[in-house]
């Protein structure tokens, strides 16, 4: 019934589609319009309480300020996990909030509003379940028409790949809640892996860490800020004072962080991704790994900004591997690239029952 609906305001709508671009990730989501580039990066993230009924009460950065300080009848919730949708309704609300907040503004008519047409990336792990999903998720919150693109491509072509070129590349995108590393060419994924010890998954490891070795108990957002003002590959020694709970006495206490914990810390998580990019270049076929040594690694995602990681990478393959312009934000800036070129689209569109 919805999708007739929506079919039928599409057909007598006067005007073109808007075409925005959504990058629904774990920890942020962050939203493009055709012609007007990236109009909105927010956390991931919603607030509601349960009493008298569930009311949605904050959503994005207001949420996220929150998080660990409420009381019992306010929930803050992260709809995503791992890049796929765990909670439907919540990731329904916060994409029509961010709508309302940053596409309709571009709107000029209060009376009929255009069409939107959403194009948005999924993991390339995702199962049709989980990719149904994404797409009704998008529909409920307001959107006539839904395509649906494997993330690895839209990374690439972010960061500046013709994807659709018959020429490899090793692209290894480290998000929050995903790590994916795919080969790609001819506007497909040859070969990929995916590991789901992502950023996530790192701030969870810090804490344990620090909490085994220093007996202080840290707070997800503080982990978070460690890992982004202390973390780094160089020989630069940075150190961070943090303050947590005591696990003597249950008392706030302050402790000191060297990079070179963090590294101790993460260096499990790390040894993993370099074991699970040597197997994807293992199973390669060798005229694949051979333009990949001469074309370099590229590396996407938040993580690829840690200082010296990329060197650090590049040192244990034996390969030049390559931070793209704008890594935290490839995905978007590729899913407006596809999204100027009708051709491409339609060749890299998921076609889901």
């Amino acid at each position: 019934m919805l999708h007739s609906i929506q079919k039928f305001i599409k057909n007598i709508s006067p005007f073109t589609p808007l075409i925005v671009a959504f990058d629904l990730g774990t920890h942020t989501t962050k939203i493009g319009l055709k012609g007007k580039g990236v109009i909105l990066r927010e956390p991931t993230c919603a607030a509601y309480r349960t009493q008298p009924v569930r009311e949605y009460l904050f959503f994005g950065t207001d949420a996220k300020q929150i998080i660990g300080k409420t009381p019992e009848f306010l929930h803050i919730i992260k709809p995503l996990v791992n890049g796929i949708v765990s909670d439907f309704d919540t990731e329904v609300a916060l994409i029509r909030y961010y709508i309302e907040k940053s596409v309709l503004p571009y709107v000029h008519s209060s009376f009929i509003k255009p069409p939107l047409h959403a194009i948005t990336a999924v993991p390339s792990t995702s199962t049709e379940i989980e990719q149904k999903a994404v797409e009704e998720a998008l529909l409920k919150a307001g959107c006539s028409s839904v395509s649906l693109i494997k993330k690895p491509l839209a990374s690439a072509s972010g960061a500046g790949f013709n994807v659709f070129f018959h020429k490899p590349h090793l692209v290894v995108d480290i998000g929050a809640g995903l790590i994916e590393m795919s080969i790609i060419s001819g506007g497909g994924i040859v070969l990929y892996r995916s590991l789901k010890q992502a950023g996530d998954h790192m701030d969870k490891v810090i804490a344990n860490y620090i909490h085994l070795k220093h007996g202080v108990l840290l707070g997800e957002a503080s982990c978070e800020k460690l890992k982004i003002a202390c973390l780094n590959f160089t020989n630069i020694e940075k150190t961070e004072l943090v303050r947590g709970k005591s696990l003597e006495n249950g008392l706030p206490k302050s402790i000191k962080i060297k990079s070179s914990e963090l590294r101790e810390a993460l260096t499990p998580v790390f040894s993993l991704i370099l074991d699970t990019v040597k197997e994807l270049l293992e199973v390669a076929a060798t005229e694949i790994v051979n333009d990949i040594y001469q074309e370099g690694i590229l590396l996407t995602g938040k993580a690829a900004l840690i200082p010296g990681f990329s060197a650090y990478m590049s040192e244990a393959l034996k390969v030049e591997v390559l931070v793209s312009e704008h890594s935290p934000e490839a995905t978007i800036y590729g899913l407006l690239k596809i999204a100027d070129s009708p051709e491409h689209m339609k060749a890299a569109q998921i076609n889901i029952a």
